[in-house]
């Protein structure tokens, strides 16, 4: 029986992470290209991983309140969080570019760039928990 397997390996699962993962990592792509970074800095990179886990953070508040993760709650979340906000952001470009500017002996620059990718965010995700706990619709009397 399908159901008896976990759930990494599932078909099922597996093909929505990787459909959502490809338009992630295209999205990504195409923003990177149309911004190049500058200085040796990739400051789009920077944005699109503060933006996707701002996201993951909104849509995981979101989900966890509304049932347990199983049925089309399981399934938007392997698709939106885990595909496309997982394919989206990218911190082994972090790390990389990172390590290209410290290579270079641009010290301020890369350990700089990686504590504010790291900071912003980790403020990110708050940001979107706390906006997914605003947002969330309250029950009469009182209940959340």
């Amino acid at each position: 029986m399908p159901h008896d397997r976990p759930v990494h390996l599932r078909w099922r699962s597996l093909g929505l992470v990787a459909v959502g993962g490809a338009i992630g990592t295209g999205l990504r792509a195409l923003l990177a290209a149309a911004f190049p970074p500058g200085d040796g800095i990739s400051w789009t990179i920077l944005v699109i991983n503060v933006v996707g886990a701002f996201c993951l953070g909104l849509l995981l508040e979101a989900l966890a309140h509304r049932g347990p993760d199983v049925g089309r709650r399981r399934g938007l979340r392997l698709f939106v969080g885990t595909g496309v906000l997982g394919g989206f952001t990218t911190y082994s470009t972090l790390a990389d570019d990172t390590a290209q500017l410290l290579d270079a002996g641009r010290w301020a620059a890369g350990s700089g760039y990686a504590l504010l990718s790291v900071v912003l965010g980790l403020a990110a995700v708050v940001a979107g928990l706390w906006l997914a706990a605003v947002l969330r619709p309250r029950r009469a009397g009182g209940a959340s």
